[in-house]
């Protein structure tokens, strides 16, 4: 007993001081996807054609825009680019509150996409949320990262928001996966079990778009289609500081992105 005191002692604080202090990201960390218009060679789509969930879209012979929503951040494009005009950031900040705002021009500079919710929304929920999880046919890779929400390193409770067991006792849906047909009974039974106001959250690019399994019959390309989507997290699977992010900008808690502090600036 007096060793493990001892032992727990010494390990100290292990929560993560996020958002005051933005912890450091590995370096195979894969934030957006950035395209150098400059580098980028004329009538060449070498890098629209290598991606395999046709995120990357051409207009006038080149790469033009960028969906974030479809991306697998998967760096085929990277790699099939021959001038290296293809690179990922290390922002983490990639969450938005509409489906548009994720379409993005190859050569527009990186910064953290919208995000709102209503005056109401925010009275609501801004200080207790409570989310039913929906796995709709997920791979369980956004699934993990969002458990892992729930560890002492990210502490998601000293935030106010918990994953709950009921629907009834929840103030919204947190989806993942493409929403196979059959989850889609499943997921609707639920979203009518929230009592309102109630928000959805789409987590990772099947919940968005279908991710790999885009225009199967057997999927309904995400949650959008279905349920109004209040947030949606890109990625495959989403950083959980990404999740977290999008979280707390949703709710109001992070005034403006530039109160992140970087220990490494």
């Amino acid at each position: 007993m007096f060793d493990l005191l001892r032992t727990r002692l010494h390990q100290g604080t292990r929560t993560l001081a996020y958002p005051a202090v933005m912890p450091p990201l590995p370096d195979r960390f894969r934030g957006r996807p950035l395209i150098d218009t400059a580098a980028c060679a004329a009538d060449c789509t070498l890098c629209v054609d290598a991606c395999p969930t046709a995120a990357i879209i051409a207009e006038g012979g080149r790469a033009a825009r960028i969906d974030l929503g479809r991306c697998l951040f998967c760096t085929d494009c990277a790699a099939a680019c021959p001038q290296g005009a293809i690179r990922y950031d290390q922002d983490h900040r990639l969450a938005a509150s509409a489906r548009a705002a994720l379409v993005v021009a190859a050569g527009e500079p990186a910064s953290p996409l919208p995000i709102a919710l209503d005056a109401e929304c925010r009275r609501l929920f801004g200080r207790s949320l409570r989310l039913r999880q929906v796995s709709a046919g997920g791979c369980n890779a956004c699934e993990a990262d969002t458990n892992v929400l729930g560890t002492i390193t990210y502490d998601l409770g000293r935030f106010g928001i918990q994953f709950v067991a009921s629907p009834r006792h929840a103030d919204g849906l947190l989806i993942t996966g493409p929403v196979s047909e059959n989850m889609r009974a499943a997921l609707l039974k639920t979203w009518e079990a929230v009592p309102s106001p109630r928000i959805v959250i789409a987590v990772g690019a099947c919940a968005i778009s279908g991710g790999p399994f885009a225009g199967h019959a057997e999927v309904h390309d995400g949650a959008g289609d279905l349920l109004p989507v209040d947030l949606f997290v890109p990625g495959c699977p989403p950083h959980p500081l990404t999740i977290l992010d999008g979280l707390l900008r949703l709710l109001g808690r992070l005034a403006t992105p530039a109160a992140l502090t970087d220990p490494a600036s």
